[in-house]
């Protein structure tokens, strides 16, 4: 086997408010701790890697791990932002210093008449809203008039509901291209969302066909590094879909975390030399807005068992990170994403265990040790610690 770097994303598993969560509305926030309440958490293997032995990490003493088999930090976002696009161009390697833009008042009348023309049909709702109230409130009135159902939330997101009666999934995925290349300058959202739904009034329910189109990143991310060097690049669940499909040698779409789980470890029989990356996104998209904790902690008790698998099956060279791209706390007010800190864990036989790596100033302190681990001619506000963690 080659040299492989396995970077999991915890879609929304915060552990903890940054110091500047009160600008982002988010003072207190705590995802972790939140998850923690439940009866139905569970996270032995995380908790042998060294997850509570993390700096800020409010756990009991009898709970942190006396000898972590891992190597564990906490990450800062540098961005200003708390999105899945931000949050992961960071890993990767890029630092954005302006937020995208956010519609909190809808999209403004001259960008929706253009909207329209593009898809020659109307356009109802046009604001903030749930995603699962939406197409109760306005799936009727969309069935029977033909009108899309616009609308966007506290991310920079412009979403497209449509139920499946009023045009197929492909249609709807053109509509999106169609509002992704209008969605652009001060109206570049970080992602326009399809998302196609099914059922009788108001017994409606979203498919699995949510398709991301995102904003190209506006500079070399640690994937096109990777490609560049002609390294594999594996991207699982929506990676592709954040980075436009940028740097991204083969995708693998996947039907929730188990399988995403399932389908990352199947890579594991490959030979390869390179990164597989992989979005768990059930966490934010499932559990985390939807404010349901326990939701969260099962979820959370099923991906630590599935961990533990991945972590037995890992050959010699293979490098685990296990991360996340922002909070979204499930016993905070509102249903948005949370300003949190992030944790890391390291996990490889090639890698010195039980290092506190402190808290980190940028997510893309990640991107600057896989560039240092591969040798990669790459440049990013990160700094590496490959060199304090290999044996």
């Amino acid at each position: 086997m080659g040299k492989r770097l396995y970077i999991i994303v915890l879609d929304g598993f915060g552990i903890g408010a940054m110091p500047d969560a009160e600008n982002f509305g988010d003072d207190g926030a705590n995802t972790l701790k939140s998850v923690m309440k439940s009866s139905k958490f569970s996270a032995p293997h995380m908790q042998w890697l060294g997850l509570f032995n993390i700096d800020g990490v409010e756990a009991d003493e009898s709970i942190k791990s006396p000898k972590p088999a891992g190597t564990f930090a906490r990450l800062a976002e540098m961005s200003n932002g708390k999105d899945t696009t931000t949050g992961h161009w960071e890993i990767a390697g890029i630092v954005s210093e302006k937020a995208m833009p956010t519609f909190p008042d809808g999209f403004p009348p001259d960008c929706i008449e253009k909207l329209e023309a593009a898809f020659g049909r109307k356009i109802i709702c046009n604001k903030p809203y749930s995603g699962t109230e939406v197409i109760k409130d306005y799936g009727e009135e969309h069935e029977k008039t033909g009108a899309l159902i616009v609308y966007t939330s506290a991310d920079s997101v412009l979403q497209i509901a449509a139920h499946d009666s009023v045009m197929t999934a492909e249609e709807l995925y053109d509509c999106c291209r169609k509002a992704r290349a209008i969605m652009q300058g001060e109206w570049g959202v970080g992602r326009v969302i399809a998302r196609p739904f099914v059922g009788k009034f108001p017994d409606y329910t979203r498919t699995s066909g949510r398709h991301d189109f995102s904003l190209c990143p506006p500079s070399d991310t640690m994937l096109d590094a990777l490609t560049k060097a002609g390294l594999t690049t594996i991207g699982i669940g929506k990676i592709s879909d954040i980075f436009a499909g940028r740097g991204v040698g083969r995708h693998i779409a996947m039907d929730g975390n188990d399988d995403g789980m399932s389908k990352t470890a199947a890579t594991l029989t490959e030979n390869f030399t390179g990164l597989c990356f992989t979005n768990l996104v059930d966490f934010d998209m499932k559990y985390g807005h939807r404010r349901d904790i326990d939701g969260y902690a099962e979820a959370i008790a099923k991906f630590d068992e599935q961990l533990g698998s991945l972590i037995f099956s890992m050959s010699y060279e293979d490098i685990l990170m296990v991360t996340a791209d922002h909070g979204c706390d499930p016993g905070f007010s509102g249903s948005d994403h949370t300003r949190e800190y992030v944790p890391l864990i390291i996990y490889g036989q090639t890698i010195k265990p039980g290092i506190n790596l402190g808290t980190r100033k940028s997510f893309a302190d990640i991107a600057a040790s896989a560039a240092e681990m591969f040798k990669l001619d790459f440049e990013t506000r990160g700094e590496s610690f490959f060199n304090e963690i290999k044996r």
